[in-house]
């Protein structure tokens, strides 16, 4: 007997993707814009102006009373007893054994309150992972499906946002996070993203995207703002050589392999601590490296090789339309991982040439 395949979900913005011309796939549980008028037009407007994203399929979780520091503190790897309030931190959750359960940006937005936001693919299993280590003075709170947020990122994307809100959350410093109204409409802006570029993320209950999808649009109309798909994220991510959950990171990965030591403080006491700085101790046996690919495209799953053997294996390839190259991350032995090491990607059965590289392969300028 067939079983049926699940239904997807759609944000509070899909009409207006499909109103767009946007090429709709299944992603993370949802239905999402992969591209609009092509994943290099819209990368570009990303890194000359401004584009405009929607990201309402990311989980966020409320934390609130009067352990909720302490507790966000022990699950997440990085510095939150250090937060003051208005600032936000990137960090990893970890399990026991020290790999990867997902990785977060935690905002601390009142004296006794987090806002966490996860992984889409991961909402439910983070969830349990939060709700297994729970301590009483905290509450709570799984907002997901009744938060909405939108990106809007790129060089312009400040002047954008200031002409929808009176606010002065277009000078909030970087990691910074603060309450405004945006196009008249309640939301929580902070000024971080996952491209590479300046650029800022709004929160909004999921019956004012619309409203504030719109307003940002016209804003940044004729400064060149652009809507912008899960295809150029993934392009301008991976310039900035920013994990992605699922294929460069993932609970068979550990934090100093992945090259995200510098989240673990290992001077306090998180779960999955112990492991981690054993690992540190011991050193990895891989890392995961920049590789420049000559001569084809590496992606997802494709293996590295040196001397014909298979040494490693690709987690993201792209062709990078900034660098104007094509750029991949792989583990490789920790031997094969220095800058300038030789290797080959196995693309349809051939070996082609990549050379280790320094990341991110992109920065933008000052």
């Amino acid at each position: 007997m067939a079983t049926e395949a699940p239904t997807l979900r759609r944000t509070p913005l899909y009409d207006k993707h499909v109103a767009l011309g946007a090429k709709i796939v299944p992603f993370a549980g949802y239905e999402m814009p992969i591209q609009y008028e092509g994943i290099v037009a819209e990368h570009r407007a990303v890194r000359s102006a401004a584009g405009l994203f929607d990201l309402s399929h990311m989980g966020e979780f409320g934390f609130r009373g009067r352990g909720a520091g302490a507790f966000v503190d022990r699950l997440v790897s990085s510095d939150i007893a250090g937060l003051a309030v208005g600032q936000a931190r990137y960090g990893l959750l970890t399990n026991d054994r020290g790999t990867i359960v997902d990785d977060v940006i935690v905002y601390r937005t009142a004296e006794a309150e987090y806002l966490m936001v996860v992984n889409a693919a991961n909402i439910a299993k983070d969830r349990a992972h939060v709700l297994a280590h729970l301590t009483k003075d905290v509450v709570f709170d799984d907002r997901s499906l009744d938060t909405a947020l939108v990106a809007i990122q790129g060089p312009r994307a400040a002047g954008i946002l200031a002409t929808t809100t009176q606010d002065h959350s277009d000078s909030l410093p970087s990691f910074g996070v603060m309450p405004a109204r945006i196009a008249a409409v309640k939301a929580t802006v902070a000024r971080t993203g996952y491209t590479g570029e300046d650029g800022f993320e709004v929160f909004i209950a999921s019956n004012d995207a619309e409203r504030v999808w719109d307003a940002l649009l016209a804003a940044g109309s004729e400064p060149g703002i652009k809507p912008i798909g899960l295809g150029a994220r993934d392009t301008l991510r991976l310039e900035a050589r920013f994990s992605l959950y699922g294929n460069d990171i993932d609970e068979t990965t550990d934090p100093i392999e992945a090259g995200l030591g510098w989240t673990c403080k290992l001077d306090k006491d998180f779960t999955g601590r112990d492991a981690i700085a054993a690992k540190k101790a011991a050193g990895p046996e891989r890392k995961l490296v920049g590789l420049v690919v000559e001569g084809g495209v590496a992606r997802h799953g494709h293996e590295v090789v040196k001397g014909g053997e298979v040494v490693g294996r690709v987690t993201s390839g792209t062709y990078g339309p900034t660098v104007e190259k094509n750029i991949a991350l792989a583990y490789v032995p920790t031997a094969l991982s220095k800058v300038g090491a030789v290797l080959a990607v196995r693309i349809r059965g051939k070996d082609v040439p990549a050379t280790v590289v320094k990341t991110p392969f992109y920065r933008r300028p000052e």
